[in-house]
Parts: C-alpha cells; sequence; structure tokens
C-alpha cells in the first residue's frame, strides 16, 4: 500500500463498505483521523502512521489487522484451546498462524456458529451483557410442546436458581408420529447450556441443538467444521449493537 492514500479510499480498501458509500460515513461525521472527525473529502492519510476510526472502532492497517473467523462448529468439539482430557477442541479445525481464542462457548454436544479472534476488546465488548448478541438455536425436542410451555419459554422460565428473559420462540415441525419437534428459539443471555435447560424446565429431552445465528451472521452457507473470516461490516454490526 502507497504511503500516502485518500481516506475513503482507504476505508475502502480496508473493507468498510463501497468507495462511495465511505465518502457518505466522511460527509456524515463517522470517521476520525488522529482523534479529529474529517467531514471532507479529499483528504489523504498515511496507514502506517495515522490512527483512522470509523463509529470510534480504529481500523488498523493490514499489517496489524486482527482476525475474526466464523465456524461451523460439529459436535463433538469442545470449545477450549487445550482440552485436559484429550478431547478434540475447535482449534483442531482452524489451522491459521496466529493465536485465536473463542468468543463465547458451546458444549460439546452442540453445533453451529462460533466465532474465534485474537482481538481481546472484541471478546469484551462482545460478551458484556449491556450488548445483548441475540444467538438462535434450531433444537429438536422429544414430544410435542403446547402452547402453554411455548409461552413458559417465551416469557422467561425457571432454569435453575435463575429465570431467564425474555426469548422468540418459533415451532418450525412437529411429527405425531414419532413425537418429534423443532424449535427456533433465540436469546440474548449466555448462561451455560441455557437453551437446554429451558427445554428440560418444560419436560422435553434435547435431541438434537444448533446454534444457526450469532446476531444476524448465518452459518447456513458454511459445511459443518468449515469456517470463514467475518467481513468488515458483519464486526461492526456485532459491536455496534
Amino acid at each position: 500500500m502507497e504511503e500516502e492514500i485518500r481516506l475513503q479510499k482507504y476505508l475502502a480498501k480496508r473493507g468498510i463498505a463501497s468507495r462511495r458509500k465511505c465518502e457518505e460515513y466522511i460527509l456524515q461525521g463517522k470517521i476520525k483521523v488522529d482523534g479529529t472527525v474529517v467531514t471532507t473529502l479529499g483528504i489523504k492519510v498515511n496507514p502506517n502512521k495515522s490512527k483512522i476510526e470509523y463509529n470510534g472502532r480504529e481500523i488498523k492497517n493490514i499489517e496489524e489487522q486482527y482476525v475474526y473467523i466464523l465456524l461451523n462448529k460439529p459436535i463433538d468439539y469442545v470449545t477450549t484451546v487445550k482440552d485436559q482430557f484429550g478431547r478434540k477442541t475447535i482449534l483442531d479445525l482452524v489451522k491459521i498462524n496466529k493465536r485465536v481464542v473463542p468468543v463465547g462457548r458451546l458444549d460439546m454436544y452442540t453445533s453451529g456458529a462460533i466465532i474465534l479472534t485474537d482481538d481481546g476488546d472484541f471478546i469484551y465488548k462482545i460478551t458484556h451483557p449491556k450488548h445483548e448478541i441475540t444467538k438462535t438455536y434450531t433444537v429438536t425436542i422429544k414430544g410435542i410442546p403446547t402452547n402453554e410451555e411455548i409461552n413458559m419459554l417465551k416469557n422467561g422460565i425457571d432454569i435453575g436458581g435463575f429465570v431467564t428473559s425474555k426469548a422468540k420462540v418459533k415451532i418450525l415441525t412437529t411429527d405425531e408420529k414419532t413425537q418429534k419437534s423443532r424449535l427456533e428459539i433465540t436469546i440474548h443471555e449466555g448462561k451455560n447450556k441455557q437453551v437446554r435447560k429451558m427445554c428440560e424446565a418444560i419436560g422435553k429431552k434435547v435431541l438434537a441443538l444448533h446454534r444457526s445465528k450469532i446476531g444476524n451472521i448465518e452459518v447456513n452457507n458454511l459445511k459443518i467444521g468449515t469456517w470463514r473470516y467475518l467481513t468488515e461490516k458483519e464486526i461492526q454490526n456485532l459491536l455496534n449493537k
């Protein structure tokens, strides 16, 4: 990258948005250079020397860029860096030259979306309760839940000394013959095995659990066991919740 570059071009190269959209961000006062809000077009910056921020988040030059990864975790993998029992960890699936750690956790028998990064500030912000980042799960249960049981899940339920906040709950399918149901449950809390405990609290055994979304970021297009880098837009959407 050349020593000096137009600000909107640099922002576009870093994946913030298209160059035209980045020009709009500048005019709207969303960009700071060295602590000063920039509202005029045409300014040039040296990415190796200037501190450039978008909506309060520093946009680092490529050499300093943190890594943000979305993994579609299979079951039978634990979400720890190392496991004392020798079980497979999600780092066995993500082979890169940087040390990354999971943001939050999924239990060994839950598949689906989990983020890994080497950005400690990002981890703190995303896991802080005030951000209320939603997590959406597809859960297969034994039995057909009643309307009353669904409302219990929606309105908050005691899962052993902790009453959950309101949740979004939708019945996807029911099968009277096999006595199985599939639900979609969206929560913003992160209690250990919360969705499993919520279903158990209405007397329904969980047969399979998959986290399909973190915020608006889905893993539908990722095969189980594969991963991709988050886009800058996805990172910003999570941080701006």
